[in-house]
């Protein structure tokens, strides 16, 4: 979970077009590593987008479904995000999992690209933000998370059925660490990306932050 401060400054300059480079710790000497990622390797195995695909802007929120700024931010700032960029076309928005508060979120995080694989992971994805209630206060579990695929109308067999089966913990895990790899600390942060240009923000930030970042894109 994120507390209140400013962070919204380029982090990621590309070196040419579409292909951005990170410089992090990741090596036994700690000496700095350097490593590059496209576009496509920073928001695959996330959500379908929301919003035109097309768009010149795309913002990668990385969030957790325990985090109780992530689910402010889902109350307050997203929907005039979606109202004024997304709608308009302006921007796109895909959703990757941080699930830095333990096992109950990673267990969250599998449940909604179980719900991708019904085609609703939108629908999913807000229903279980609706019922957030804090950081591992016991309100996710299987039972709990196959009430809310009901909820919106999956098949909920076939959300238990893909629990069970750990079929999507891995690639969860593995794109938690992949937040971790380009310096994603804390949720939400948010990758505002347009052409070689990518700035951070961290944090539920007031809508100013996200709309003058947007604009000056």
């Amino acid at each position: 979970m994120a507390k209140y401060y400013l962070l919204a400054i380029p982090i990621i300059i590309g070196i040419i077009g579409g292909v951005f480079v990170v410089t992090y710790f990741g090596n036994n000497n700690n000496l700095p590593k350097e490593e590059t990622f496209t576009l496509q390797q920073l928001i695959e195995n996330g959500s379908p987008y929301e919003g035109n695909p097309s768009a010149t802007i795309t913002i990668v929120e990385w969030g957790d479904y325990q985090c109780t700024y992530c689910h402010l931010f889902h109350d307050s700032s997203l929907e005039v995000i979606k109202d004024e960029y997304l709608k308009s076309g302006k921007a796109n928005l895909v959703f990757r999992d941080f699930p830095l508060n333990g096992p109950a979120s990673v267990l969250a995080a599998e449940a909604s690209h179980c719900a991708k694989d019904q085609g609703k992971f939108w629908e999913y994805h807000d229903e279980v933000y609706k019922n957030c209630n804090g950081e591992n206060t016991g309100w996710v579990s299987k039972d709990s998370l196959s009430k809310f695929a009901q909820n919106v109308g999956l098949n909920v067999d076939q959300l238990k059925s893909c629990l069970d089966s750990s079929k999507y913990k891995q690639e969860v895990l593995d794109t938690y660490d992949l937040g971790q790899k380009i310096k994603i600390d804390a949720t939400p942060s948010f990758l505002i990306i347009k052409d070689n240009k990518v700035i951070k923000i961290t944090g539920n930030q007031p809508i100013e932050v996200f709309r003058k970042t947007l604009d000056d894109m």
